[in-house]
């Protein structure tokens, strides 16, 4: 056995497969390091080694454990949109046409699932068989269970009846047409009648969450146990895909499912990840901390993912520091009070402060804080009331380790930001921002605006991107692979400024417009509604919705 494999210390008893199971691959594409450390892709796992009648393998770009001679079930979990041409690369490692078109009855039925794909698998769509939508707790059986049925039948068969599967969205049965070559969507369109012209994300409603089913030190965080302790958020911050993808909000239960969960992985570590995209917002977080903060846990290393700034207490901050943590990170998106409203983000500059100097009265050392530039509606009069806004954070906390993280503005499907591009002054503006914080000792960390280009690219892209994404691998993934690719497809398919750059009109076909996220679309416009009452009145960044349209109004 591989050195990686033997070092994992199993939390679930794998089952032993019946003579007839069903020999399957699941892959991650990615390093065996970077896969294992995905809570998203153990559960799965575990959920599918558990079953008597799947014979199940694992497969990394780095190794694997031995695999079947004619697998039937070939999975993707999907965490990282550029590690889409790992997933071309396994495919062909093992044979199988990138194209599910090009694929046929010896081949295995290729699956994928996680948040890439279920934010919007379009721009994939040709790669895959079929894609699971949503969280995985009732939709992994019922796709086992539903091709059981079919496991004798011919390949067409058995995907028109798993496209009636509610959450399984066979690709290859919708038709998509388009005003032109260049232009938006016109239609999207079932192929057959009896297959759903509306595929539903599946969400799980129940209180015992995710925890980590390996600990083991070869993965990125070495030797971490990690417990979801809520899924979504209730911010539901304008432009988050984490958010408003996920809804609704879900929360552990405390002592049916959480504390146990905790107590079986800190038989075999000492290391606990708390994860959720808002953890202190927890209805019982303090009784959780309470629990954490007994003798008994004293060895514990304690990691915590984002918090929410008012939760930011000395009582937190002290039980960090106590379980070997030495900084927190919190997400202020902008020091501006309008762009906050105008985002949904409900902070104000006090509540940031006040919570850097709980922090470091809790004796942390360091906080970072993370940002977003090009914010639809933003003004350069923001960005100075960031600076400002950091200079204060310093000033209140002398002696705290100060780092924002910034990231630029990138569309996200499914959120009543969806219809606006990327600012192309962004890029600008990061560096605006380096120039001015660098020298207050501000440790300033600008995420690459290149990456959020092709980011936003493949965030809104259709069908027609699958040619370019093929080229663009074959070119080597760099933005400029990216920009050669377009340049050698021009006349197949819109330019890079129409994904990336342009706002949208509300009344257009959306490449996911057939696939329900958690809030309808009326929902949506109502959200971007409240947002746009605190756009600017007049200037060259006005947008506004005319005639039930986004556009730019020129100066």
């Amino acid at each position: 056995m591989n050195s990686s494999f033997a070092a994992e210390r199993l939390l679930f008893t794998p089952a032993t497969p019946s003579a007839d199971a069903i020999p399957t691959i699941f892959a991650f594409p990615n390093e065996y390091s970077v896969g294992i450390t995905s809570l998203g892709y153990q559960v799965v796992w575990a959920t599918l080694a558990s079953r008597t009648d799947l014979q199940v393998s694992r497969l990394f770009t780095d190794l694997h454990e031995p695999l079947p001679a004619q697998p039937e079930l070939l999975g993707f979990s999907l965490s990282w949109e550029l590690d889409y041409s790992n997933v071309l690369s396994l495919l062909e490692a093992l044979d199988i046409p990138i194209r599910a078109t090009e694929r046929s009855s010896q081949h295995p039925l290729v699956f994928g699932g996680g948040p890439v794909l279920t934010a919007n698998p379009e721009p994939f769509a040709d790669f895959f068989d079929l894609i699971l939508l949503g969280d995985g707790e009732n939709l992994l059986g019922d796709f086992i269970a539903a091709y059981q049925q079919v496991r004798g039948s011919d390949r067409p068969s058995q995907l028109r009846h798993l496209a009636k599967v509610p959450g399984i969205y066979v690709p290859s049965l919708y038709e998509v047409s388009y005003l032109s070559e260049e232009g938006a969507i016109a239609s999207i369109q079932p192929m057959e009648s009896d297959i759903p012209a509306q595929v539903e994300k599946q969400t799980y409603r129940g209180n015992t969450l995710s925890a980590s089913t390996v600990v083991t030190e070869k993965a990125a965080w070495e030797n971490i146990y990690m417990v979801e302790v809520v899924r979504s958020c209730p911010e539901m911050c304008r432009f988050c895909l984490a958010s408003y993808l996920t809804l609704p909000f879900r929360t552990a239960s405390l002592e049916g499912s959480l504390i146990p969960a905790i107590e079986r992985g800190l038989k075999v570590t000492d290391r606990l990840g708390l994860l959720g995209a808002s953890v202190t917002q927890h209805p019982e977080f303090e009784a959780l901390l309470d629990h954490l903060n007994q003798p008994q846990y004293d060895s514990v290393r304690l990691s915590l993912a984002s918090v929410r700034t008012n939760t930011v207490t000395p009582k937190l901050a002290e039980t960090l520091v106590k379980h070997d943590t030495r900084s927190i990170t919190i997400a202020v998106e902008s020091g501006s009070d309008r762009l906050r409203q105008l985002i949904n983000k409900k902070l104000t500059n006090d509540e940031i402060t006040q919570a850097a100097i709980h922090a470091k009265a809790g004796g942390l050392s360091a906080l970072k804080l993370y940002g977003m530039a090009g914010i639809p509606g933003e003004e350069p009069d923001d960005l100075d009331q960031t600076v400002e806004m950091l200079r204060a954070v310093k000033r209140a906390a002398p002696g705290l380790r100060l780092t924002f993280g910034c990231s630029t503005f990138v569309p996200k499907s499914h959120t009543p930001f969806q219809w606006f591009g990327v600012d192309s002054q962004a890029e600008k503006r990061l560096k605006l921002l380096q120039k001015q914080l660098r020298p207050q000792g501000i440790d300033f960390r600008p995420e690459s605006y290149s990456w959020s280009v092709i980011q936003a690219l493949i965030s809104r892209g259709d069908r027609r991107l699958s040619k370019l994404l093929e080229l663009a691998r074959h070119y080597g993934d760099s933005l400029g692979s990216y920009r050669r690719a377009f340049k050698q497809l021009k006349g197949q398919l819109p330019d890079l400024d129409f994904y990336v750059h342009e706002n949208w009109s509300t009344e257009q076909v959306l490449p996911w417009s057939h696939l329900h996220g958690a809030l309808p679309q009326s929902t949506l416009l109502k959200h971007l509604d409240s947002a746009m009452e605190h756009f600017p009145v007049a200037s060259a960044k006005d947008v506004q919705i005319a005639d039930a349209e986004l556009v730019v109004a020129q100066p």
